[in-house]
């Protein structure tokens, strides 16, 4: 009974400090609501913002000042930019990617939108990190990506000409530190919102589907053809992914746990994200360790490439057969329609580019 007395008194505290911090950032800077697409209007629940850390000009315009940054990195060569490039829509184009030290990574740079909708709140492709906030702190101290530490990031910040002012007006007269820094981070990348594609224009009556781009959804949607909508969203689902983990047939054991390190739960080795499908026009190379070029490559991965395991997905209802065995005219409209959710507005928004 005292021990569960505690825990509510702990639960009680957090929940003020949210409040307290929420209203102390409130008072010295101005909310700036999320810009939301009609579709997801119409489709989706609210997006996630924690009462910790509302959404503000002056944080979200320090957040993109952090985010392009070069300082958060222990030499100062690299920003979080360098890796999640805006014109490869916050991704990369490389299977994994070089740190300040010219070490690579084993995972492909996952790509930055819609992160707001993410209502499980796992992030990274194996669903590491539980928050926005905290996926921010791990890339600036990683000894293999931008190799600093946060007490030296601190002190830099803390030490500069502009940022000082920039972190008071976001969140008041408080020391500059790394939960701060990623505060602003966070509600710049809940900014970077993708949602007008040739697709999205389609639903809204603003743009017409070519016959392949049509019959490469209804592939999309077969259960007996591509059947992809479970795992990769549907009309209905414009965030194009379940946000969820699975195993989708790429090997037949595992040099990468993917989730299962995680969770250390060995029915969820091989398990990684299911990635967003917008904007595959500019986020090759695909799959976690960017293993395929092309989106052809991808199509005939999931068609007669599929890999048995231990703990396949149920999804894969056709391992057995190698793959869904489509016919390339279906693999050809399937593409068209693929690319069909792809932004360039994205790409070119002044607010999301240095």
């Amino acid at each position: 009974m005292k021990r569960l007395s505690v825990l509510v008194l702990l639960v009680c505290l957090a929940w003020s400090c949210s409040k307290d911090d929420a209203a102390a950032y409130e008072a010295v800077s101005t909310p700036l609501p999320l810009k939301i697409p009609p579709v997801f209007k119409e489709n989706l629940l609210s997006p996630i913002i924690p009462n910790s850390n509302p959404q503000t000009i002056e944080g979200v315009a320090l957040g993109k000042k952090l985010f392009f940054d070069r300082i958060l990195s222990g030499d100062e060569t690299q920003s979080c930019a360098t890796c999640h490039s805006p014109q490869h829509a916050f991704s990369d184009s490389t299977p994994t990617s070089a740190g300040i030290d010219g070490d690579f990574g084993t995972r492909n740079v996952m790509p930055l939108f819609n992160l707001a909708w993410n209502y499980g709140e796992r992030f990274n492709w194996d669903g590491s990190e539980l928050s926005i906030e905290r996926q921010a702190l791990t890339p600036v101290q990683n000894p293999i990506e931008m190799h600093s530490n946060w007490d030296d990031v601190v002190s830099k910040l803390s030490n500069h000409s502009e940022y000082p002012t920039l972190f008071e007006n976001a969140f008041g007269a408080f020391p500059i530190t790394k939960t701060l820094t990623t505060k602003a981070l966070a509600q710049f990348e809940r900014t970077l919102i993708s949602g007008n594609s040739k697709f999205d224009k389609y639903l809204l009556g603003d743009a017409t589907l070519t016959p392949q781009e049509q019959n490469g959804l209804h592939v999309f949607m077969d259960e007996a053809r591509g059947d992809c909508f479970h795992c990769h969203g549907s009309p209905n689902n414009p965030l194009w992914t379940d946000n969820m983990f699975h195993n989708n047939g790429l090997d037949s054991s595992f040099a990468d746990l993917g989730l299962g390190a995680t969770t250390g739960n060995p029915s969820d080795n091989g398990k990684f994200k299911s990635p967003s499908i917008r904007n595959l026009a500019y986020t090759a190379p695909y799959m976690h360790d960017g293993r395929f070029e092309t989106i052809d490559e991808v199509i005939n991965h999931y068609s007669q490439g599929l890999q048995n395991s231990s703990t396949i997905d149920p999804l894969m209802k056709k391992i057995n057969q190698g793959g869904v065995q489509l016919i390339p005219q279906d693999k050809t409209d399937l593409k068209a329609f693929l690319l069909s959710l792809s932004d360039p507005s994205f790409l070119n928004n002044p607010e999301f580019i240095n």
